[in-house]
């Protein structure tokens, strides 16, 4: 909590009042990606990385706000119309208004921003940021927005002033998340369930390939554009298609003929990924480890083949973990050109992991990746 107490102490000093504290914590997705915005499920949970914001009501009829990160102040006036602006303030313009278009007046407040989630490595930062800060405003001002509206809030931002066509996901797992458990979240219905995950023996590391996913916006859109092609197609067969949930992978094999060939390949992942994602959850009901570390190596596999958002960087570090003892499962996780890969490694065997990878992966790209041990935790909340 050294982060927090500095928090309070850097809030006082710059506004002269005593703050309260929300923490949104960042995510790993453990199998189940791009599936999302296609309607499908996905398997999230909550880490102990958060971004927290502090904050307080003033009387200048203004949001007043400093991020650490940035070492960058930003004001705005919540009372007159909200636009986009440039850079990390459009999360905070975009929660701003979209809370403000439910109807909502919101006052003045200070706010100071910090966090330990890495940017860039596809712990969804930006989705913990939102989260952080809409659950603030809702808290200062008391307006009862349930937790899934803000997420909903959240990915509307992302949509409007941010311009990545993000699925609910990352939002979602940010403010609902829950300790041990992992969440099956069905991305049409929203309807979600809690998955146990409780296994003291191993450990969720993530590697973080140290490429700055810089391409995974731009790329993520066309992505989605190529699944809307694909369902499209399949949709002049079978009227029922509304997205790539409804396509079993027979459908998709009947009609290949039709498609692209990078079209195919792009609706082939998500389709198997969506079939992955229900047998995973069968193997941890079961207490079934390895099952479900081999579909975590299936799920690369399709990520970095056939749906093509993989790099170089991130194929090394998944392959190089399948030949380092204690490792169960290694994938690449988040939106993909970057960031980091999830692994699931034995307790014992952390250190030896570590060393290892970091070692094999400087040799070939002359710098060490950072290794960042996680367990699953809480959601959103006040601190």
């Amino acid at each position: 909590m050294a982060l927090v107490d500095r928090l309070r102490k850097q809030f006082r000093e710059l506004y002269h009042q005593e703050p309260m504290i929300i923490a949104a914590p960042g995510r790993v997705n453990l199998i189940g990606e791009h599936t999302d915005y296609n309607e499908g499920f996905v398997l999230p949970g909550a880490v102990d990385k958060r971004m927290y914001v502090a904050i307080a009501a003033n009387d200048s009829n203004k949001i007043c706000i400093y991020a650490n990160h940035y070492n960058e102040s930003f004001s705005f006036s919540p009372k007159e119309t909200v636009q986009p602006h440039k850079g990390w303030m459009n999360y905070l313009l975009g929660v701003t208004y979209h809370i403000k278009d439910k109807g909502k007046e919101i006052g003045g407040a200070n706010v100071l921003i910090d966090g330990d989630v890495p940017v860039g490595a596809g712990m969804s930062s930006s989705a913990a940021l939102c989260s952080a800060y809409g659950f603030a405003i809702n808290e200062l001002f008391g307006f009862g927005l349930s937790r899934m509206d803000l997420a909903l809030i959240g990915q509307k931002t992302e949509h409007t002033f941010v311009g990545v066509k993000v699925g609910i996901m990352d939002q979602f797992a940010s403010l609902h998340g829950k300790e041990g458990h992992l969440m099956k979240l069905d991305c049409r219905s929203l309807e979600y369930e809690y998955i146990p995950f409780h296994f003291p023996d191993y450990k969720v590391v993530l590697v973080n390939s140290m490429v700055s996913h810089s391409l995974a916006g731009s790329e993520y859109n066309v992505r989605r554009q190529q699944c809307e092609e694909g369902v499209a197609l399949l949709k002049k067969h079978d009227p029922s298609i509304h997205s790539l949930r409804d396509v079993g992978l027979e459908t998709l094999q009947a009609y290949r003929h039709e498609f692209k060939p990078v079209v195919y390949d792009r609706c082939w992942y998500v389709v198997t990924e969506k079939d992955r994602l229900l047998a995973g959850c069968e193997a941890l009901a079961k207490g079934d480890l390895a099952s479900f570390g081999r579909m975590m190596i299936a799920t690369h596999n399709g990520l970095s083949k056939q749906y093509g958002v993989s790099c170089t960087q991130l194929d090394f570090l998944a392959e190089r973990a399948g030949y380092i003892d204690g490792v169960i499962g290694s994938r690449m996780m988040g939106g993909g050109f970057g960031g980091c890969t999830i692994n699931i490694v034995q307790a014992n065997a952390v250190e030896s992991f570590t060393a290892k990878i970091q070692l094999a992966f400087e040799q070939l790209f002359k710098v060490a990746p950072d290794v960042i041990v996680t367990q699953i935790e809480d959601g959103a909340k006040k601190l």
